[in-house]
């Protein structure tokens, strides 16, 4: 999709029927009418929301400073919005996506038009459906290359390639988070995962599919590596080949060598691959890191085919065994911690330092009693409970009437309050043997407040509370730096000496450590509403999230724009 990379984009997307407009030069507009996709993988068939009717969706390749007009025509059975992943919306947050935070859903039949700039902002992105568990099918790839004229900070590469890593059910996955909402207990795992929509040679009638990535002998290429799963944090490696991690979540960093990464739901990496391996077949792979002691989950491996151009036969076209990697084991948090403590921003940046709101925010699981008015069956979790998960006690409920955002630019009450806690209601031994009186979070609708131009600092704290976790934290909005993470309690007495103010990375997504916490850092210079969640879904439809609301600053530069016409009703 070349053609995308300049310009005013107009694409018109349908779900299970879409349509589909670019410009580059001019509008030009493009319909394609398609029913309800049919998906095989895994030796099964079944109906599948796709966007344009491919799986993964299309990939976006715009240019830094470009604009884009996307239109959303919803011709599934489904409420559905789209979230730009890692795209500021300066002032634009009515086309940011998540439903009854910035917008109320498109219903079936509706339409909705996203427009909006990329401003500063280069390297791998993506987008998905903010509504339900429709993004285990709906996502792809967002690439933001240089303005017209620049380059990158590394050597150009020969080739690049879209990695996305993802998460498969062979049933309905709305129906698995549907169930599990009745019940109260743990969702379905997947019975896949896989790599560009495909599972890959280790599971059954897979193999004809498995994705084939071409490279040359001497030749270096970009892999832009997105974790599109929907609730599993995945390691991800080449065998016999290094890579060389330069960007994460759209911002570049000081190059490293690794021979494997982990990215959590959210997160993307852009690393190096050179073809200096004798030529063949070598296996791209995923498999979960999983954090959570005890907790059930998919623990198979999704592979893809390095493929060298210039290898002589038996190995070009023929299906000759790739050389396989080994990877971590599944609860290896040593290897997690040592990746992630290599990335750093490339230069010395400005990291705020003068804190106007010094937050404190617990993350974890929780429980809920079993209500009087539900039967057993109701409340499958543990010892007859049901399943929550919380920040700061809060367990964040969404709205039904009216998006956050609209309550509060046409000033609706009743929708949500602003008082979100800036700590925990109690303080106790996070990542202790935590007291059972405190696993059981209150439910409610809560923002924070921050004044426009304030600096912000949030310790988000992991708690032991059910389960000890790895939870990808996203901020919509904003970028980030994550100037320190750590095992324990935070403990600003000492924690603090460890401060990286020089050249922290920055990210959207940050995992905050089984058991640990992370220090992130940002200016709150774009007003509107902006959610931050645990991005493993099964969390966030548990609760696991909170949103803050950014005031209008001075003048009209500083103010959030006035909403769209065509804005979905509720």
């Amino acid at each position: 999709m070349k053609v995308l990379k300049k310009g005013l984009m107009y694409l018109v997307i349908l779900f299970a029927s879409i349509m589909v407009s670019t410009a580059v030069a001019k509008i030009q507009y493009h319909d394609f009418v398609v029913q309800a996709t049919p998906v095989k993988r895994l030796c099964k068939t079944r109906s599948t929301i796709t966007v344009n009717g491919q799986y993964p969706g299309p990939t976006l390749e715009v240019n830094d400073g470009d604009t884009l007009v996307i239109s959303v025509v919803n011709r599934a059975r489904y409420n559905v919005t789209i979230h730009w992943h890692g795209i500021r919306q300066v002032r634009t947050g009515w086309a940011d996506g998540p439903e009854f935070i910035t917008q109320c859903p498109i219903q079936p039949g509706g339409i909705y038009t996203y427009r909006f700039t990329i401003e500063g902002q280069e390297g791998t992105l993506w987008w998905h459906a903010h509504s339900s568990w429709l993004r285990a099918t709906v996502y792809g790839a967002l690439i933001i290359y240089p303005r017209q004229g620049s380059t990158y900070p590394f050597a150009e590469p020969k080739r690049e390639t879209p990695i996305l890593l993802g998460e498969w059910w062979n049933a309905n996955p709305i129906d698995v988070v549907n169930e599990a909402t009745r019940t109260g207990g743990a969702p379905n795992i997947s019975d896949a995962y896989t790599i560009n929509g495909q599972p890959g040679d280790l599971y059954r009638c897979s193999s004809s599919e498995t994705i084939i990535v071409p490279i040359d002998t001497g030749e270096t290429n970009l892999l832009r590596v997105i974790n599109a799963a929907l609730n599993q944090e995945l390691f991800f490696a080449v065998a016999s080949h290094e890579l060389i991690v330069v960007g994460a979540d759209a911002s570049y960093l000081k190059p490293f060598t690794t021979s494997v990464i982990m990215l959590g739901p959210g997160q993307t990496t852009d690393v190096l691959i050179t073809g200096d391996q004798p030529p063949g077949r070598y296996y791209m792979v995923a498999q979960p890191y999983q954090s959570a002691q005890g907790a059930p989950f998919d623990n198979t491996t999704t592979t893809a085919i390095l493929d060298y151009i210039s290898a002589p036969c038996p190995f070009r076209g023929t299906p000759s065994t790739p050389v396989m990697p080994t990877l971590p084991a599944f609860n290896d948090t040593a290897t997690v911690t040592a990746f992630t403590q290599n990335l750093r921003s490339p230069d010395n940046v400005s990291v705020p330092t003068d804190i106007d709101e010094n937050l404190f925010f617990t993350v974890g699981l929780g429980l809920f009693n079993c209500p009087p008015n539900l039967s057993s069956d109701q409340c499958q979790g543990p010892n007859g409970t049901r399943f929550a998960s919380s920040m700061n006690n809060m367990s964040f409920v969404l709205p039904s009437t009216y998006s956050i955002l609209q309550a509060y630019h046409q000033g609706i009450p009743g929708v949500f309050t602003t008082d979100f806690p800036a700590v925990p209601p109690v303080a106790f031994d996070y990542t202790g043997n935590v007291s059972q009186s405190l696993w059981q979070p209150v439910p409610g609708t809560k923002v924070y407040e921050l004044e426009y131009g304030s600096n912000v600092q949030i310790v988000l704290q992991d708690t032991s509370i059910v389960s000890g976790e790895n939870h990808p934290i996203h901020l919509h909005g904003y970028n980030f730096y994550v100037i320190a993470v750590g095992f324990g309690n935070f403990d600003p007495a000492t924690h603090t000496k460890e401060f990286n103010l020089v050249d922290p990375p920055m990210r959207n997504t940050v995992g905050v450590p089984v058991n640990g916490w992370a220090v992130i850092r940002f200016l709150a210079d774009n007003p509107g509403v902006w959610i931050m969640h645990c991005h493993l879904d099964v969390h966030i439809t548990w609760g696991l999230a909170m949103a803050f609301l950014v005031k209008d600053g001075v003048g009209g530069l500083q103010s959030l724009e006035s909403p769209p016409e065509d804005l979905p009703p509720c």
